[in-house]
């Protein structure tokens, strides 16, 4: 069986989606009045790096994951799966029929816009090191303004929080074997301190329209099939809880995934070579 993955926020680069846009330039403009500026120059120039911006880069990686997506089915590409890291699950969502694209871009839209009003927050990669062993670093350095924001793969963990806090994290983590590396985000996501960003989505889910759709989407906040019903919970939830996407993968494995594609990039099939079947035990 096979699964289409979708990254999210922090594949944004300069110069993107080129060749797409000119492929589809209808869906191209259709982006770029919805969005009020012209989104392939965006892409292209990068003006002021304008691609730092959450409120930019947010719509921009979702448009081009689209666009890539439209190139597979346009080649009768077929998936049983869809998934997405973040941002991707609404990628994932169109993909699989519970979306359409223009609903999609202006639920990001709005997604990003309040993302982006939480300030004063950062995020690392910890790379070495378990989520266990990360979460019992941070308890013991009595780090409350940071947690864990994304269970990447066994051994790579991103980290959020309050930006003074995050400072004494990664000396905290830094160690023999274990790198603490900066991820181009404006902001503390997937972390308690978005929660007031998340509760102000919930409306914005609810005057949306979600289809039954034809493929199954895993969902990375639940790891189990994603239920339109419960889509204002879930997505509103997922600005504020972490991406679980070991557990996700792990899920798209006992349904009997056994190939991965992705759009954008290899960042996602990078941690999927990378994730054990099954969990391994660690002494914290």
């Amino acid at each position: 069986m096979h699964c289409l993955v979708f990254p999210g926020q922090g594949v944004q680069r300069k110069g993107m989606g080129a060749e797409l846009f000119e492929r589809y330039p209808r869906q191209t403009a259709e982006a770029s009045e919805l969005l009020g500026y012209q989104v392939a120059e965006l892409c292209r120039d990068d003006p002021e790096g304008a691609l730092a911006d959450t409120r930019a880069a947010q719509p921009a990686v979702f448009l081009v994951n689209a666009l890539a997506w439209l190139d597979l089915e346009r080649a009768g590409r077929r998936y049983d799966y869809f998934a997405g890291h973040s941002l991707g699950e609404f990628n994932a969502l169109v993909a699989a029929g519970v979306l359409d694209l223009p609903a999609g871009l202006e639920l990001v839209r709005r997604r990003a816009a309040l993302m982006a009003e939480v300030t004063g927050g950062a995020m690392v990669a910890v790379v070495g090191l378990s989520s266990d062993r990360v979460e019992a670093t941070l308890r013991a350095a009595g780090l409350n303004l940071v947690h864990v924001a994304n269970r990447n793969s066994d051994r790579q963990v991103t980290v959020a929080g309050d930006r003074r806090q995050l400072g004494l994290a990664v000396r905290a983590l830094r160690g023999p074997g274990v790198r603490v590396l900066p991820v181009p985000v404006s902001g503390p996501f997937h972390t308690p301190l978005m929660v007031a960003a998340g509760r102000a989505f919930a409306p914005v889910l609810r005057a949306a329209t979600f289809r039954a759709g034809h493929t199954p989407v895993m969902s990375s906040v639940s790891g189990a099939a994603f239920d339109p019903e419960r889509a204002e919970r879930l997505l509103s939830g997922q600005i504020h809880r972490p991406v679980e996407w070991v557990r996700t993968v792990r899920a798209l494995r006992a349904a009997g995934v056994d190939h991965f594609d992705e759009v954008n990039g290899t960042t996602l099939t990078a941690f999927i070579a990378r994730i054990a079947d099954q969990p391994t035990e660690e002494r914290v």
